[in-house]
């Protein structure tokens, strides 16, 4: 039976997990609910796939920059404050999406976008550093991220329904009314969980001192690549599914959304496996079995593909696997980069953040810069990515393997 996860006697009355399982929620409830509308905006506004494919870089690129403001601004004011502004943000921007009258409006709304879910996002994983002991923090996030997988999982068939029965600008009005009501929630019982405000958090001198702090540990390091690495190797399939799906394996828009829903279903177990691979096995070989498991997802995408296979099951079976290799990597790397720094627990989010975005954004960027029709080039990006998150999981963690539990 899986140990339960309680806050710190300060925090119990609050509806901390809800909030923070919300707050993770928003960010792939922003990119999976309108994917299926992405073949449609290329169609509407007339423009290639290429600049389609720029409303997910962008509030990728945005997303990742944001964070290192908002991690130490939260460090400074508090974690309260930050979130409700970066709500009301997103809010306003997803209403500006939704009346988007050109694509250049639509990219730039969309990073608008990015910079209000980015507070959410950030303030849960440094709520998660305040509020509990460092010991529980895995099976935290695994169990958050057990439900944060259910929009993923319904999000882009609950998407392909609307892009057929309403459009692309129904996925974006969904986004304002989930703002609306996480910022009514909010308001309500979010208390403030930042009890030691760092007042320099945000003065130069302070913002250089915590990033060298963070930056310059190995165990920080060592965790938050090989997990940025492996959010990479599922946006190669977020930023690349549904185009590859529909416009090269003819799948009907309709069924994008369940085949989407089918690989994300691998996170979910993927979670669920990482909170009994981390009781039994330690945070070392728990990373070490997921990005393993990374790695076998992209060379048996490659394989098949080099084999001559071209079915459109193929996609959600890989998809599968490397959202389940996720699923297990994610909480460990999450964990184990902020949890070194009580004092520094918004700057090291917003800086494992920022690195998770930076590699999203370079890996959608190629995924939309190399389609060339085939499935040759998502299939090369995925193994690439799968043989780089298994190196650099075996090179860094060489360096602290003393202060591994296992």
């Amino acid at each position: 039976m899986t140990q339960q996860v309680h806050p710190i006697p300060a925090f119990r009355a609050a509806p901390l997990f809800i909030l923070i399982t919300a707050f993770l929620m928003l960010q792939p409830l922003s990119t999976d609910l309108y994917l299926a509308s992405l073949p449609s905006l290329a169609t509407v506004f007339s423009v290639p796939a290429s600049t389609v494919q720029l409303t997910l870089s962008l509030f990728v690129l945005g997303f990742g920059g944001a964070q290192l403001v908002v991690g130490p601004l939260s460090d400074r004011y508090g974690r309260r404050p930050v979130v409700l502004a970066g709500l009301a943000l997103y809010m306003l921007a997803s209403l500006l999406c939704a009346a988007s009258q050109s694509m250049t409006m639509l990219i730039v709304a969309r990073f608008l976008q990015a910079l209000g879910c980015c507070s959410a996002v950030i303030i849960a994983r440094a709520i998660v550093r305040d509020a509990y002991e460092p010991q529980d923090s895995v099976r935290l996030i695994a169990k958050a991220s057990s439900w944060l997988s259910l929009a993923p999982l319904l999000g882009p068939i609950l998407g392909s329904y609307m892009q057929v029965a309403f459009g692309w600008r129904a996925a974006f009005m969904v986004h304002a009314l989930l703002a609306l009501a996480l910022l009514i929630l909010v308001w309500l019982r979010l208390p403030e969980t930042n009890l030691h405000k760092d007042q320099q958090a945000t003065e130069v001198a302070g913002l250089l001192r915590n990033y060298r702090i963070v930056l310059g540990s190995r165990q920080f390091w060592a965790f938050a690549l090989p997990g940025a690495l492996s959010y990479g190797s599922i946006f190669t399939f977020i930023s690349g599914a549904s185009v590859v799906l529909i416009k090269v394996l003819d799948l009907p828009t309709a069924w994008f959304g369940y085949c989407f829903a089918f690989g994300v279903s691998g996170y979910l177990s993927g979670t669920v496996l990482c909170r009994r691979l981390h009781a039994r096995f330690g945070t070392g070989t728990t990373l070490r079995i997921g990005t393993s498991l990374s790695l076998a997802a992209g060379a048996f995408f490659l394989c098949m593909v080099l084999a001559g296979l071209k079915h459109w099951a193929m996609i959600p079976a890989v998809m599968f696997l490397t959202m389940g290799a996720h699923g297990i990597n994610f909480p460990v790397s999450q964990s184990n980069s902020v949890t070194p720094f009580p004092q520094q627990a918004g700057t090291a989010a917003g800086l494992m953040g920022a690195l998770y975005m930076l590699v999203a954004f370079v890996v959608g960027t190629v995924v939309g810069a190399t389609h060339n029709g085939t499935l040759y080039p998502l299939a090369i990006i995925a193994c690439s990515m799968g043989l780089l998150i298994f190196i650099s999981t075996r090179l860094l963690q060489a360096t602290i393997r003393a202060e591994l539990p296992a």
